[in-house]
């Protein structure tokens, strides 16, 4: 039987997060139930500002704990930045001001050592966002951010396995049996891994699943993706047959250690397996399977790869990652050209001299 989430909802505000009292007004301890976090530590109208923004992300735009956390730690560092500058308030900051603190970044200093390309991006992204806040808010007549460009980070293709080295990977996902007990977490395994490669879905998109959310019958799991958005994924025959298995044979006994919590996947104590058991998991099957280099997304990886070698439309691919952009889901367009061009070079008789 489905949940009954819908496609566009978005997932309830994180616990603890505390509605601000209006639109733009900044968190105090009235709204939040304590004392509000200190950004750069003066005090200032930029202090401010940037608290403001926070709030707004947290309540209005319903950012993730670990997103809002990464956009608190990047512009509590440019608060501070901009402070020790001279700019007090948001609508003294420059263009140069951020070019400058885009440099710094990718610098260090003796507080913080030098930033990725990928990580200063991250953190500009931030900035921005909180430019344009500013000027929609009333809080300064232009944005000093948008024209500054992020750096580039180097294109790194996703790593993704053949597929008989996925076959290898499920066929000793379920691992030696120890007893009962053993035996229903190896068919947990076996089905959690299994659904990895046959549906595409993130690790986190996985142990996120009640058994409410599969239609085993007609073969597809809504899962929730990134900032909330549901989405169908298919479950294909060898996917069903190994969740099956484990919701007949080894869910009762598992979830007999618990307080009967819907979730698809259970940990030993009945309760939902985590992100970081997940892993665990795919990096035990990865070492008894002989293979190296195997991240929490190298299964997706290899669904999209694999898919597009087949033949797959890349915006079919695209709609079962669940990619906003096409862009995104392009990347694995390189891999497959990469693996024409070393098929080419190994195997036509005039690819070398």
């Amino acid at each position: 039987m489905m949940g009954t989430t819908h496609p566009g909802a978005t997932r309830p505000r994180p616990h603890g997060s505390a509605p601000i009292a209006r639109r733009g007004a900044a968190l105090s301890p009235s709204t939040t139930g304590r004392p509000p976090a200190r950004d750069a530590g003066t005090g200032s109208p930029l202090d401010s500002a940037v608290r403001t923004y926070l709030g707004h992300l947290a309540v209005e735009r319903g950012l993730a704990a670990n997103t809002l956390s990464s956009y608190r730690r990047d512009l509590r560092r440019y608060a501070l930045v901009q402070g020790e500058r001279g700019r007090a308030s948001i609508d003294q900051i420059t263009e140069d001001d951020v070019r400058a603190f885009l440099v710094g970044l990718r610098e260090g200093d003796p507080g913080h050592p030098p930033l990725s390309a990928g990580s200063a991006a991250r953190a500009l992204v931030a900035v921005r966002g909180l430019h344009r806040f500013a000027v929609r808010e009333g809080l300064a007549p232009g944005d000093p951010a948008g024209d500054v460009k992020p750096p580039t980070p180097p294109r790194r293709l996703p790593k993704a396995i053949s597929l008989d080295e996925v076959e290898r990977l499920l066929a000793v996902a379920a691992g030696p049996a120890d007893g009962d007990a053993g035996a229903a977490r190896g068919l947990r395994d076996r089905a959690l891994l299994e659904l990895l490669y046959g549906s595409g879905a993130r690790i986190s998109e996985a142990v996120g699943l009640d058994v409410d959310d599969l239609d085993l019958a007609e073969g597809f799991a809504r899962v929730a993706g990134k900032g909330g958005k549901a989405r169908i994924v298919p479950i294909g025959d060898y996917a069903r047959q190994a969740v099956e298995g484990y919701l007949v044979r080894a869910r009762p006994g598992l979830a007999a250690a618990g307080r009967g919590v819907p979730a698809l996947f259970l940990n030993a104590r009945g309760g939902r397996l985590s992100r970081q058991g997940a892993w665990m998991v795919l990096r035990a099957a990865a070492d008894r399977a002989g293979l190296s280099e195997v991240s929490p997304h190298t299964l997706r990886h290899s669904f999209a790869t694999h898919l597009l070698d087949g033949g797959a439309d890349v915006r079919v691919v695209q709609e079962l990652l669940g990619h906003a952009s096409v862009t995104t889901t392009q990347v694995y367009t390189l891999v497959t050209v990469q693996l024409l061009r070393e098929v080419y070079a190994t195997s036509h008789p005039r690819a070398r001299s």
